[in-house]
């Protein structure tokens, strides 16, 4: 599951950001050539972006909403320079500050960094962390939101912090034992809902699995520890940055398993649009948020998916906070539903017999 956006609405941020160029504050490099970090489809970026843009987005619904709007997305080379980049921060602190330090190394001498956030999500923390980095900068305001930017000399840029930063993205072992990095969700930790459904998890589970917004993988090395006649085990992930510790942990969980044969595969994938391959068992601890929202159809669409790849017979077993109204379209899509257990502010369901 990936971590929360920032509260204030995609339009308004994204009218803060382009407002130094409508005052004139700010001019659009006469090559056309823009990097966009963390990249969100607005009509304003439709109007400017030229076909020298490349917006980079690692959050599949975000992403494929840019390509609907013809926006070219994808990665820079690792040597790949911009004279402009424009960047929105994630809530995440570590992650924000990595994002900083690796939009400089792709930042061309004499380029400008322009970056946008919320007022509510620490604006002026991360203008003064790119002014730690890269000198004195600029702002202006609107919505909310405070645009900040900065052209550096070479002189200016903090090369040491820019390298420390750009570690911070590393993935890691956390103390729970599990790789992760910072922005997950639940990055640093082991969800108590995650835990209640690993220790839910029937020992006899079989066949083809699938793992619904897998985040770094620790459900799916619970399936491997707990699961010994599992075969195939997709792990189905829609924030692209959690795929590697992902993987990693699956091998850390198949090594444990003394070398236990199942084909794992790790998938960046928007769940709410459908599963393109069917399965014995679904496990999910489906995400209900974004932001400091709460959006409930989000995990209904999970279960839709879930319903609509299992075969007749296959459970989904589901852990989720207990104030979220999954129990009706649960009953309406499968045979049987229940309750396998009920602590700490969540539920664990299992739901099994698809309806036709």
């Amino acid at each position: 599951m990936a971590a929360g956006f920032a509260d204030a609405a995609p339009e308004a941020v994204l009218d803060a950001l382009f407002l130094p160029f409508a005052l004139g504050a700010l001019q659009l490099p006469a090559d056309g050539r823009v990097l966009f970090l963390g990249a969100r489809a607005s009509s304003r970026a439709r109007g400017l972006a030229q076909p020298g843009w490349l917006c980079e987005q690692g959050f599949a619904p975000f992403a494929a909403e840019l390509g609907r709007c013809g926006l070219h997305v994808g990665e820079p080379a690792a040597d790949e320079t911009f004279p402009l980049i424009l960047l929105l921060p994630r809530r995440q602190r570590e992650e924000t500050r990595a994002l900083l330090a690796r939009a400089l190394t792709h930042l061309a001498p004499g380029g400008t960094l322009l970056a946008c956030v919320a007022n509510n999500a620490g604006a002026k923390s991360v203008q003064a962390d790119l002014a730690r980095l890269a000198g004195p900068t600029q702002h202006m305001s609107k919505h909310k939101c405070r645009a900040f930017w900065v052209a550096p000399a070479p002189a200016a840029v903090d090369h040491a912090l820019r390298d420390a930063w750009l570690a911070l993205d590393t993935p890691r072992i956390t103390a729970a034992g599990y790789w992760s990095r910072p922005g997950l969700f639940a990055w640093d930790r082991i969800d108590r809902g995650s835990a209640l459904l690993a220790e839910a998890l029937p020992a006899d589970l079989s066949g083809r699995v699938a793992d619904l917004g897998a985040g770094c993988g620790y459900l799916g090395a619970q399936v491997l520890a707990r699961c010994p006649q599992v075969e195939v085990l997709h792990l189905y992930e829609a924030e692209r940055r959690a795929l590697e510790p992902a993987r990693q942990n699956l091998q850390q969980a198949q090594a444990r398993a003394c070398g236990q044969a199942v084909q794992c595969d790790v998938l960046w994938h928007d769940v709410t649009l459908g599963l393109p391959e069917r399965y014995d068992a679904i496990v999910s601890n489906p995400p209900f948020h974004q932001g400091r929202a709460d959006l409930p159809q989000l995990g209904q669409a999970f279960i839709a998916s879930a319903a609509d790849a299992l075969y007749a017979n296959g459970p989904l077993l589901l852990v989720a906070n207990r104030h979220l109204p999954y129990e009706s379209l649960l009953r309406a899509r499968f045979g049987e539903v229940r309750a396998l257990d009920e602590r700490d502010g969540y539920k664990v369901i299992m739901a099994q017999g698809v309806r036709p």
